[in-house]
């Protein structure tokens, strides 16, 4: 089958144009149309001014998709933005779901918040780490508490995304409970906020502290495992390279 246009499905990062890869950058000079939510396409709206844009709101992902593909089968060169990297939490997945093999479809990787958050913190993921999302919109609140379970038995260090919202408000306390059962209260976590953006804070802190502490949609939290630490201010987990 002869393909029509062109999709590129791109990651652009926590939000700050120099935190995007050079190769999301030059797809986005090159496309024709940018489709994404919203508040996405406003963090790069200023970097690429003269392009066409198309948006939808939240929870619209799937009518975006569809979208991006209609209007690449018109024969033009389109890119899909997401935060991020585009495979992680992000629409790669749904975009080849609903494609036909019509579209030549090419996917650009971004930073995702767990790397861009954990370089504000210091380093955080230097060993094993599982990143596990606390929103239950399309994952059963029973299986996300198994694998913070599973993840906190195995002590690995946790990242977790969509920690918190209006709905949400007590997700991350309960979170917290579920890793206290096998972890020290005194276990060094981490907080980054609006990474790459002009509101960008971190804090080191103990997961008893942490159980009680305000985060929204816009924070990465880390619960380190056993062997984490803070040094001058950060959130470090070592690899062992000092015990060789």
């Amino acid at each position: 089958m002869t393909k029509t246009g062109k999709l590129y499905v791109v990651g652009i990062g926590p939000g700050s144009y120099e935190d995007m890869t050079v190769r999301a950058i030059n797809v986005l000079k090159e496309c024709e149309l940018i489709v994404g939510y919203t508040v996405y396409i406003d963090l790069i709206r200023d970097h690429f001014p003269d392009k066409e844009t198309l948006t939808t709101p939240m929870r619209q992902e799937k009518q975006r998709c569809q979208m991006a593909l209609d209007e690449a089968k018109k024969g033009k060169t389109v890119a899909m933005v997401c935060s991020g990297d585009s495979g992680v939490y992000g629409m790669s997945g749904l975009i080849l779901e609903l494609s036909d093999d019509e579209v030549e479809i090419e996917m650009v990787p971004g930073v995702t918040a767990a790397l861009s958050g954990g370089a504000l913190l210091g380093a955080p993921l230097g060993h094993d780490f599982a990143i596990i999302s606390l929103s239950d919109l399309l994952t059963p609140m029973e299986l996300i508490e198994d694998r913070l379970r599973m993840s906190a038995k195995a002590d690995m260090v946790i990242c977790l995304y969509n920690p918190s919202s209006k709905k949400r408000s007590d997700y991350l306390k309960k979170a917290c409970e579920i890793v206290l059962e096998y972890r020290d209260p005194e276990t060094v976590c981490g907080i980054a906020r609006n990474v790459g953006r002009s509101e960008e804070e971190m804090s080191v802190l103990s997961l008893e502290t942490l159980k009680d502490t305000s985060v929204d949609m816009f924070t990465t939290v880390y619960m380190g495992n056993s062997m984490t630490k803070e040094i001058h201010g950060n959130m470090v987990t070592p690899r062992g390279y000092r015990n060789e």
